[in-house]
């Protein structure tokens, strides 16, 4: 299990000079006991900025999914290497799937077109878990699927109980959320590998365009910094996230704020070359995205008066969760999209940019 430290030991330390998002560190032990303070530390880090660390180090779960992410984080790499050709065989985004292979510049990050400087490699869990027909892979991750699997139902296992807890607090009938979200039902789920290498000294940019995420949970793990959140306020600025070994990093999503009307929030993220001595290493990070279920209508949920109401002559948009994300999913991609428009790939929830006071 990875020592409860502030830097990783085989990287370069992240700088202690560089400011940094005052993200809530939340023990996974203490949510799975239902601690009174921590639930309300929780719920006030989805109302305020919706970022949060996971100490993963105290519940047998966190120390589950810290082995396969250790794992996982091998597979990618080596996954990476292979050559591009190779890895181009699994680009299914011209078949309108955000599964299989990315290739680095594929996307747009910014209001000028820049392209993108990341790799990454989306896992479907209907694939892993069985639920449909598995797709071509390489052998690397053909030969890792026991690992995926194991990584995909502890990540599963954790998200349905933020949901439950993210259920109480809002005071709907019990499993409202995490019955839109069921481990064996088809969904957009997904694990992704992401490889960032080192840019330029004289050009060290955006590598992930600003965006919040379009499903409900997000399970990073990293290892290096790179990541920033532009907190809520008229004057914020950008901040890195600290990567903290032992800890996950976990953030909502827009499928929340659909289904809350803005009353948890869904924040504005982007990722950038690594701070200090950091950029000069090649960043991988290891993903867990969950998702509603396909068919699931993307919008306010009833039963409750915890949730804000639409307003008067709101409509809502009748999208179902599989073709709000394939939507999403493939916005920037310039081989399928001419004329990308920035601002609406980067997130159609406004309400998960309001400035809350």
């Amino acid at each position: 299990m990875a020592a409860q430290t502030d830097n990783f030991p085989e990287l370069p330390p992240f700088p202690a000079d560089v400011p940094t998002a005052p993200l809530l560190r939340l023990s996974l032990g203490k949510l799975l006991n239902h601690d009174k303070d921590e639930c309300q530390n929780f719920i006030q880090a989805c109302e305020n900025i919706g970022f949060f660390y996971l100490n993963l180090q105290d519940s047998e779960h966190g120390s589950r999914i810290l082995e396969d992410a250790d794992e996982l984080f091998k597979i990618g790499s080596d996954l990476f290497e292979l050559n591009l050709e190779e890895k181009q065989k699994y680009d299914f985004s011209s078949q309108s799937s955000y599964f299989g292979y990315k290739a680095q510049g594929a996307a747009i990050v910014d209001r000028q077109g820049n392209p993108d400087r990341n790799e990454f490699y989306n896992i479907s869990k209907d694939d892993i878990m069985g639920i449909s027909n598995p797709l071509p892979a390489p052998d690397i991750l053909q030969k890792s699927r026991k690992t995926q699997e194991s990584f995909i139902q502890t990540s599963h296992s954790i998200v349905t109980h933020l949901l439950n807890l993210l259920n109480d607090n809002l005071q709907l009938p019990p499993s409202t959320l995490a019955n839109l979200h069921r481990l064996h039902a088809r969904s957009g789920d997904q694990i992704r590998f992401v490889k960032a290498p080192p840019q330029p000294t004289d050009d060290r940019r955006t590598a992930l365009g600003e965006h919040t995420d379009f499903g409900t949970i997000t399970i990073l793990f990293n290892r290096l910094g790179g990541l920033q959140v532009l907190p809520p306020g008229l004057d914020a600025e950008w901040l890195y996230v600290r990567p903290l070994p032992g800890h996950a990093i976990v953030n909502l999503g827009d499928a929340l704020v659909k289904f809350t009307n803005g009353l948890f929030r869904s924040n504005i993220h982007r990722v950038v070359s690594p701070p200090g001595t950091q950029a000069d290493s090649t960043r991988y990070s290891l993903v867990y995205f969950s998702r509603p279920e396909d068919e699931v209508p993307l919008r306010r949920l009833d039963g409750t008066d915890r949730i804000p109401s639409l307003g008067e002559g709101v409509i809502e948009e009748e999208i179902n969760s599989k073709d709000w994300i394939i939507r999403r999913a493939l916005g920037r991609r310039t081989n399928l999209v001419s004329g990308v428009d920035f601002e609406k790939s980067a997130g159609t929830e406004q309400l998960s940019r309001r400035i809350r006071v």
